[in-house]
């Protein structure tokens, strides 16, 4: 746990905040802060003790510190509790010295206030409700790419050569060597072209889906709750 000195803001605004002794045994709760009437300075921490806070003892700012749970005093529980009676809402001197006499503590200007007596704030505190919006991710729909398979007609002109024969008659007109007069055949083979199909399968086009982001401009709109502050009876609103 961090210490830290009290503060005239912290006493400010420590009304009903616990009081522990210096062994972290709680007194009882700060009921008021009683300022010097002439150097305006806290001199008294009002503790509220007994059954419903029906006892009031004081016990010296010096010394005290704040911290997260609330004030410390630098004196035990016993000696806090049997510290003089204070009955009335201002400290007399002869009270005063008494109570720097039994405390041990050096004293100054007499004529202890508290805090109530023109120091004291009335206050509340005004709170409203804000929005906040957030965002989150949703699914907005799907897309798929999907294949099949269709059957279609396709047609391609190709040329074809074909071998065909024809008679050729050459004169001749000369002795004829060793030649014999009888029966002769020759054959000539003719040749012809015929289209050939096959199929081949080619990879004609990459087909992809990419994601892109559109940005879109939407108004949210609710409630929300704000406090209002009203003042009644003779009071000035200051800022």
């Amino acid at each position: 746990m961090q210490k830290q000195e009290i503060t005239m803001q912290q006493l400010s605004g420590m009304q009903g905040a616990p009081v522990y002794d210096d062994a972290s045994d709680r007194i009882g709760s700060v009921e008021e802060i009683f300022y010097d009437t002439q150097s305006n300075q806290p001199a008294w921490i009002g503790v509220g003790t007994g059954f419903l806070g029906t006892k009031r003892v004081l016990v010296p700012v010096e010394g005290a510190r704040a911290e997260a749970d609330g004030v410390y005093v630098s004196y035990s529980k016993d000696k806090v509790k049997d510290s003089p009676d204070i009955d009335s809402d201002e400290i007399s001197a002869e009270t005063e010295d008494e109570l720097y006499a039994y405390y041990g503590v050096s004293g100054g200007v007499t004529g202890g206030a508290p805090s109530g007596e023109g120091q004291e704030e009335a206050t509340v505190t005004r709170s409203e409700e804000e929005l906040r919006v957030g965002k989150r991710t949703t699914g907005a729909g799907q897309a798929r790419l999907r294949k099949w398979v269709e059957t279609e007609p396709v047609s391609e002109d190709v040329e074809l050569k074909r071998e065909s024969a024809s008679v050729t008659r050459e004169p001749i007109d000369r002795p004829a060597s060793g030649a014999e007069i009888g029966e002769e055949q020759v054959d000539v083979t003719l040749r012809a072209e015929e289209p050939v199909v096959e199929k081949q399968a080619v990879a004609k086009e990459r087909i992809g889906v990419e994601k892109d982001v559109d940005v879109d401009r939407e108004t949210v709109t609710g409630e929300v709750r704000k406090e209002r502050v009203e003042v009644e009876g003779e009071a000035d609103e200051r800022r």
